[in-house]
């Protein structure tokens, strides 16, 4: 069984540990320390030694702060967790509604005469650093090293999982030819810093195990122009890669990052959304040049054989998912409890024989349960399922040709007119997505109301996005593009996004309907004069579909 259900974190935990983290801060003079949930990799995903935030407050969501100060500690979430934070912290942490609050925002209000916080420079971004800096007023930012891990006994060791290749075939480029186009692309720049996983993951064609759920490796890495990569990784992990790397790969121990950088002259390109403050201070002796990870918009945009592997795992995910709703079927009501159902719709996606992991934990919610938007079943909080409730399962497969990511709400027996009426208006969000074509340029941020507007019609609505990337057996979750109104980042063809409105009554019920969907150019228009379009369709079909109808909509079919 890849997925456990053990408690990671108990509430009772959090205020002795935020007390010994008090204890560091009067040593150290500082009014208060940020936690976030983050590492030194700028990833969305932590590995256990990187978990501070769930370590400190019991918080397990994927993203979100704790600002603890002397005397009170905030812990922010966004829209998905607002239900789960309550139930996973002590009284002691106070839940702050973020980014509605944000972080500076609370801070000065709670240190009105001012004080000095201190924040770890690899758990923060370039942006984030500076947006806090903005907002701080009186209060003053210290540098310096991590006070969770200096009261953190057990903390685990850093991952060392190993390193393999992923093959061309599935790639669709090499990696060297990846390395020249992108090296050739640094105009205004002789080197560029990549910090990101996922990235260092794409542009190297090598997958990993340092992230539950997640085949990427931690290390970093700088990409010259003149076409070589500097590789910052321990060598055990890469003991079993061969020559895959070849010679425009060298290969570096971890702890000769910091002096490469500081020995870097010249112009050296970062992203300063996802390069730690650590990075840019060892950068002080060059001119920085900000631009977006080169690697973000290659590895958003699919090739037809990432394409091919993408249609392929959904097409063998969805049957795994066909024989789980037929065994769910079988089962009745108040027989059978949320783990159960998770053991069974795993143990379809083993059946395949080509299953790597998991591409999150699978998300089981009965009843109240299913409105916690990244609710995590474990023993304390399984529930057994009821009659004529409903059951909403979020899940995905991990498989070598593709990531996969679908939910389904099911009702398990009758459901009343409230649910009812909620599931038509989230499905037709979902269909009217589904359906749409679009003029070429624009961004998710500008069709997400169709998947909203059912629900805005009886003045309703969910706090999550609509859709994010998915990558080619790389992260469930993938930027730049996503479907929301934060989504700023064209859609281009090629992209894989996810297209999952809902609707959550607390306490009562939860509502997701998702399909994966791809951009895609749309055909001719049946007027000449009429500009370039795109249009989404499922990503999970097969190569022979019939082509899109007039309003754009391709194959009705989900996964």
């Amino acid at each position: 069984m890849l997925q456990t259900f053990e408690q990671s974190a108990s509430p009772e935990q959090g205020p002795p540990r935020l007390a010994a983290l008090r204890a560091e801060l009067a040593a150290e003079g500082l009014d208060g320390f940020l936690v976030p949930r983050a590492d030194a990799h700028q990833g969305e995903y932590v590995a256990p030694h990187d978990d501070r935030l769930a370590w400190l407050t019991g918080f397990t969501g994927s993203a979100g702060y704790c600002v603890a100060l002397m005397d009170k500690a905030g812990v922010f979430v966004d829209g998905r967790y607002r239900v789960q934070v309550k139930a996973e912290v002590a009284k002691k942490f106070t839940p702050v509604d973020w980014p509605e609050v944000g972080l500076a925002e609370w801070i000065v209000e709670a240190l009105p005469g001012g004080g000095t916080v201190g924040i770890d420079p690899w758990l923060f971004s370039v942006d984030q650093m500076r947006g806090l800096e903005r907002g701080l007023g009186a209060v003053a930012l210290r540098l310096c090293d991590n006070l969770v891990d200096r009261v953190w006994a057990d903390q685990p060791e850093p991952p060392m999982g190993p390193v393999f290749a992923q093959p061309v075939e599935l790639a669709g480029e090499a990696h060297g030819d990846k390395i020249a186009r992108l090296a050739k692309g640094l105009d205004a720049a002789d080197a560029c810093v990549i910090t990101l996983p996922d990235s260092l993951a794409w542009l190297l064609n090598i997958r990993g195990s340092d992230v539950a759920r997640n085949p990427v490796p931690h290390g970093f890495a700088i990409l010259h122009g003149t076409g070589r990569v500097t590789l910052f990784m321990a060598a055990q992990k890469l003991e079993g890669l061969g020559d895959h790397l070849g010679p425009q790969v060298e290969v570096k121990a971890p702890e000769d990052f910091l002096p490469a950088l500081e020995a870097l002259d010249g112009a050296v390109q970062i992203d300063p959304a996802s390069c730690p403050v650590a990075v840019k201070t060892a950068l002080s002796g060059c001119d920085i040049v900000e631009a977006a990870d080169p690697c973000l918009l290659p590895k958003a945009c699919k090739n037809a054989a990432e394409l091919a592997g993408a249609r392929a795992a959904h097409l063998r995910d969805g049957a795994a998912m066909v024989r789980f709703l037929h065994w769910l079927d079988s089962q009745t009501p108040g027989d059978f409890t949320e783990i159960d159902a998770v053991v069974a719709l795993e143990e379809e996606r083993r059946a395949t024989n080509a299953l790597r992991d998991i591409s999150f934990e699978t998300i089981s919610g009965a009843g109240p349960n299913g409105a916690i938007v990244h609710y995590r079943v474990t023993e304390a909080t399984d529930r057994t399922t009821q009659p004529n409730e409903l059951l909403l399962i979020d899940s995905g497969g991990q498989y070598v040709d593709g990531t996969t990511d679908i939910t389904r709400t099911m009702v398990l027996g009758e459901a009343g007119p409230e649910e009812k009426d909620a599931f038509t208006r989230v499905l037709k969000g979902m269909i009217a997505l589904s359906r749409l074509r679009f003029p070429a340029g624009l961004a998710g941020r500008d069709i997400d109301v169709l998947a909203r507007a059912a629900l805005w019609e009886a003045g309703l609505d969910y706090g999550h996005g609509t859709g994010h990337g998915v990558g080619s057996y790389l992260s469930v979750h993938e930027g730049p593009q996503r479907i929301a109104r934060t989504g700023t980042v064209p859609l281009e063809a090629g992209m894989i996004l996810s297209n999952e409105p809902g609707f959550y009554r607390e306490g009562s019920y939860g509502i997701r309907i998702e399909n994966l969907i791809a951009v895609e150019p749309a055909p001719p228009p049946s007027r000449p004069d009429r500009g370039e379009d795109a249009s989404l369709r499922n990503a999970d079909l097969g190569a022979d579909r019939p082509a899109p109808d007039r309003y754009g909509a391709a194959d009705r079919r989900g996964t």
